[in-house]
């Protein structure tokens, strides 16, 4: 299997550095550590800026700040923004409200594999434990088994297993293609996969499967699913929920394009480039 050379993590945020913090932090404690850190922000203000900053100044990797105008959500270009900017041949698409454990990195390499995406996997958090963890803070990296237990007893946490257990990876992979559950907050992705297929798609509008949109377009294209739960969770930071007026449309274009087996955005990494 060959193993990625360089990996890049696309990091995209929308004004939250608190919680951008946290996972970057979780992102310096990796066990591996040969990789970049590529922040995509979707128009966030000078606190994010000032915060990327500080993060910068004690990176112990590259860590590189890409931004585009605040025009609503736009997480499709941001991402193509953060693609472009990357060096790595392998990308790694994390939420910056997704705060990593500490294999994440050596997990992600060890699963990537020509042919394949990985679809990652992420632990919901209560509003109240987002709350102690960013005010704390709490390292959830650390977070022994008592404290596992009792969270999830309390319903700070959603799941418990994934935490405890590992799949074996020979386990990972099937025949049967569904784009359901994989979403971009923890995805793994060749380079050269994404310029195949042109990236994220942009001309997507609103919040809403313009990840569903690139991996049935990356299938098409003849890239299968590894299913990375058991191996690549990230603790999913609370957050209101996005506005959806968007979701049902987005949806239907995405059913459409399954069965028309497009491969192309009709605006992606070609158009950006431009």
């Amino acid at each position: 299997m060959q193993q990625a050379s360089k990996i890049s993590v696309v990091i995209t945020t929308y004004n939250r550095p608190d919680a951008l913090t946290a996972v970057v932090e979780a992102c310096f404690a990796q066990d591996d550590q040969d990789f970049e850190i590529i922040i995509a922000d979707d128009g966030s203000t000078h606190n994010t800026r000032d915060c990327v900053a500080a993060l910068q100044a004690r990176a112990p990797m590259p860590l590189h700040h890409v931004w585009q105008e605040d025009q609503g959500f736009r997480a499709a270009r941001v991402r193509n923004l953060g693609t472009q900017r990357a060096s790595g041949d392998y990308i790694v698409f994390l939420d910056g409200d997704c705060v990593p454990q500490s294999n994440f990195i050596s997990q992600h390499r060890k699963l990537a594999q020509r042919g394949y995406l990985v679809s990652g996997s992420r632990i919901l958090l209560s509003a109240g434990l987002t709350a102690r963890t960013l005010a704390e803070p709490i390292d959830l990296q650390t977070l022994g088994l008592g404290d596992k237990l009792r969270y999830r007893l309390r319903g700070d946490l959603n799941k418990l297993l994934q935490l405890l257990f590992q799949w074996p990876d020979l386990r990972r992979t099937s025949k049967r293609f569904t784009w359901r559950r994989i979403k971009s907050c923890n995805l793994g992705v060749w380079r050269s996969d994404l310029a195949l297929v042109n990236g994220f798609d942009e001309s997507f509008l609103g919040w809403g499967h313009e990840d569903s949109d690139l991996v049935v377009r990356l299938f098409n294209a003849g890239v299968m699913r590894k299913d990375g739960a058991f191996a690549t969770e990230v603790f999913h930071l609370w957050h209101k929920e996005n506005q959806r007026d968007q979701e049902s449309s987005n949806r239907a274009v995405v059913l459409q394009r399954a069965a028309d087996k497009t491969t192309q955005a009709v605006r992606g990494l070609r158009e950006l480039a431009e």
